[in-house]
């Protein structure tokens, strides 16, 4: 038997490569004659780059830039010098798990840090199409940080420029394009595995406002800003930023990369997945493992778990997914090639008992799946 095995980070953590690895020692703990093969996957969030790095066979290198609230931090990305590509990922600048919940403030969050790295990137190489890996960010700013960082300003009704964040989304009377700048003859590529819109109760805000720190009462404040915010951006570029699906990726940047920066909106882990690497694992193999740090009703809808399995069912292979919390919705994955999902909470435990333990919950989970992979096996035999 050959089991492939594609997970998913495990946010706060795992990274891909560890959780995939983690797998690979509780199966061989298990079967030490079963052969396994890794490939790092991401939805576009937290560990993207180094997946792409690793499909594209592309060099990893890093740069300084801001993190959400303006302090510097050192940000990883990926370049291939055939194709002029530069891949970089929005998690590792804006990235939800730079800060612990209580040092969390979404409303004074920024892209900026990721379009100032994006800028300075493509200033200094040679750079013919840029990817920029969407998801896992603590921001809610509708990408106006980003938009900032190309030269655009934001300024209230007395006339003084304004910070771009969530808090200041309100308070935009006009927006000031003269000295924005994008290369016109760059391909921007936005991979993104949510569909969800820029504004409504699908939209950014609604659906991800409050795991990045948003209260009840700010997340329809913050809603009504949004709204306003689109219409500004209405007003100067003359684009809907809620115009297509995965507009509220990354706090609404998705929207504005798509229409102001015209973008390509693409499937993270297609994206991985179109390479010939992961063509031939899934041709070869008689199981996929795959997973992610809690599986719901968001999983379905594009996760990388959920494409996975779509794939799979594509070539015929199943699919099993460790999780490290099954929640409300996860069924739903049974229709998205799915064929089993298992949790590594195998007792109740807090959150931090949870991330400092998962790494030995996952070998054993992936251990007792082996043990009855080969008790079946035994059992058709008999």
């Amino acid at each position: 038997m050959k089991i492939f095995i594609a997970s998913d980070s495990y946010k706060g953590c795992m990274s891909s490569r560890e959780a995939n690895e983690h797998i690979k020692i509780g199966l061989h703990r298990a079967d030490p004659g079963v052969k396994t093969s890794c490939f790092c996957i991401s939805d576009g969030g937290e560990g993207f780059v180094e997946a792409y790095a690793d499909a594209a066979s592309a060099r990893l290198h890093t740069a300084v830039t801001q993190d959400l609230y303006g302090k510097p931090v050192y940000a990883r990305y990926a370049y291939h010098a055939q194709t002029r590509t530069v891949c970089v990922e929005a998690a590792s600048v804006l990235g939800l798990t730079l800060y612990a919940r209580p040092e969390r403030h979404p409303m004074d969050a920024s892209s900026f840090g990721l379009g100032l790295l994006c800028k300075n990137l493509i200033q200094t190489l040679p750079v013919s199409r840029l990817i920029i890996g969407l998801g896992g960010t603590g921001t809610n700013d509708g990408g106006m940080g980003f938009l900032a960082a190309f030269g655009a300003k934001f300024f209230d009704r007395s006339r003084h420029q304004i910070k771009p964040c969530a808090q200041n989304l309100a308070h935009i009377a006009f927006i000031d394009k003269r000295e924005f700048r994008f290369p016109g003859n760059l391909e921007l590529i936005a991979a993104c595995d949510v569909s969800n819109p820029f504004l409504g109760p699908d939209g950014a805000t609604s659906v991800f406002g409050k795991q990045k720190g948003l209260k009840p009462a700010q997340i329809a404040a913050v809603e009504k800003s949004m709204r306003w915010f689109c219409s500004k951006i209405d007003q100067t570029f003359h684009v809907d930023l809620n115009a297509h699906r995965g507009a509220g990726a990354a706090g609404g940047l998705g929207g504005m990369l798509g229409e102001v920066f015209g973008a390509k909106m693409i499937s993270g882990i297609e994206l991985l997945a179109s390479s010939e690497t992961m063509m031939k694992e899934l041709d070869s193999a008689d199981l996929i493992i795959t997973g992610e740090g809690q599986t719901d009703d968001q999983s379905a809808n594009g996760k990388a778990v959920a494409r996975i399995g779509e794939l799979a069912k594509q070539h015929g292979v199943p699919v099993v997914v460790i999780s490290g919390a099954l929640g409300s919705g996860c069924r739903k994955l049974y229709g998205c090639g799915v064929d089993a999902m298992f949790s590594t909470a195998d007792r109740a435990m807090s959150f931090v008992y949870a991330l400092s333990h998962g790494p030995e919950k996952l070998e054993q989970e992936a251990e007792n799946i082996m043990r009855l992979i080969n008790v079946a096996e035994r059992i058709v035999k008999r």
